[in-house]
């Protein structure tokens, strides 16, 4: 349907000369009034709406733009669009040049936010002119929170990734597990000749090969059947535990390598609220962070566990004395495969972030190179955890 180009309010515009001073009034309230109508009707907007003159300067945001942006009504006097948004102005290269005021002529970028909260803004620009003919050039912005549509569209992107590893590991396991079990049978049956034979050195020495070949075939499907656990999708069977004495088993199994080693543990963990989690799936979160703090110390190196509790969350915090992480490395530290350490595997922190997440929880890593990392883990009180519902 053609726009109505010739309304009631343009004819009085028209003849605006003529008008005397009752009926200039009456426009001029008028004018107003159909101004806090658009005001009303940008402000109940989801979206943030700013009006930019041709040099960048914001004329007009909405409401929403106030609360995206975070600044008050004092600090939108004279800004720029281009110090809200820096480096904004060199990525539109020649958009910006184009003169002609075409309203297709749509610009749309992506930026970042950190107050007053870390968000991600998609900014919408589109250039117009006033009124036909009007030298002066104006843009429409639109910006809208993606926050969660990028969370959502990255966590899918790891859940397909993952889940590509998950399969691509349990098949190669699977075909380990075949020669190993043939490595057995023969061992087995080599055992069992040697004894038939006369007993010498030479048949002793072959024995002892024969039992500690068959010893390190063992400890080979013993990893290969723990790694299959750990990556197979298996949802968490909760249970009410005291995450405290699940911490103490492993630190009792791993007592004689950490004293190998000879790092000290120093773990403070007062009594805490019990959470909602599968004990076996935590001894393996547990275990796994140990263990890289172990290999990421010196001998004398100390690992520092702590417990604290809030409102809504447990926290455990493993602290380690040892090399550090480099800040490039820190991003990518839980893609599988990448891995820091020299004959490292790169899947452990994978594992952990994984089952930390099934249980409604979360790992956060900081860390610094040639002082040490802080591991912690966070998990739902059992009285705060919500149901997530399988769409």
């Amino acid at each position: 349907m053609a726009v109505k180009k010739h309304s009631s309010l343009d004819r009085v515009l028209g003849r605006l000369e003529t008008l005397d001073s009752v009926n200039l009034a009456n426009l001029v309230q008028r004018l107003a009034r159909e101004r806090g109508v658009f005001e009303e009707i940008f402000n109940t907007l989801q979206e943030g709406i700013l009006l930019v003159g041709d040099d960048g300067a914001i004329e007009y945001a909405n409401a929403a733009a106030h609360r995206l942006v975070g600044w008050g009504e004092e600090e939108w006097a004279g800004q720029t669009l281009w110090r809200l948004v820096p480096g904004l102005r060199n990525s539109l290269g020649g958009a910006l040049d184009d003169e002609s005021g075409n309203a297709a002529t749509v610009v749309a970028r992506e930026f970042e936010l950190t107050y007053p909260e870390p968000r991600t803004v998609r900014l919408y620009m589109v250039p117009f002119r006033a009124a036909t003919g009007s030298p002066a050039r104006r843009f429409a912005v639109i910006l809208s929170d993606v926050t969660k549509e990028r969370q959502s569209t990255e966590a899918r992107i790891e859940s397909e990734r993952t889940s590509s590893i998950r399969l691509l590991a349990a098949g190669v396991a699977h075909e380990l597990g075949n020669p190993l079990n043939s490595l057995t049978i023969h061992l087995q049956l080599i055992e069992r000749k040697l004894k038939k034979l006369k007993a010498t050195k030479e048949v002793e020495s072959l024995a002892e090969s024969a039992r500690v070949c068959r010893e390190e075939v063992g400890r080979l499907d013993g990893i290969i059947s723990n790694f299959l656990e750990a990556i197979r999708p298996r949802p968490p069977d909760l249970a009410e535990t005291d995450i405290t004495e699940v911490l103490k088993e492993v630190l009792s199994f791993q007592h004689r390598e950490l004293a190998d080693r000879g790092i000290t543990v120093e773990a403070e963990t007062a009594q805490l609220p019990a959470v909602l989690v599968d004990r076996n799936q935590i001894k393996q979160v547990f275990f796994n962070l140990t263990k890289n703090a172990m290999e990421s110390m010196r001998p004398g190196g100390t690992l520092k566990i702590r417990a604290r509790a809030d409102d809504d969350s447990v926290f455990l915090l493993f602290a380690d004395s040892g090399s550090g992480i480099k800040q490039e490395d820190l991003g990518r530290l839980f893609q599988p495969y990448h891995t820091t350490k020299d004959g490292g595997h790169g899947l452990g922190l994978m594992i952990v972030q994984r089952i930390m997440r099934e249980h409604g929880g979360q790992i956060g890593l900081e860390s610094k190179a040639g002082v040490g990392t802080i591991a912690t883990l966070q998990f739902p009180r059992k009285e705060r955890r919500v149901r997530m519902l399988v769409g």
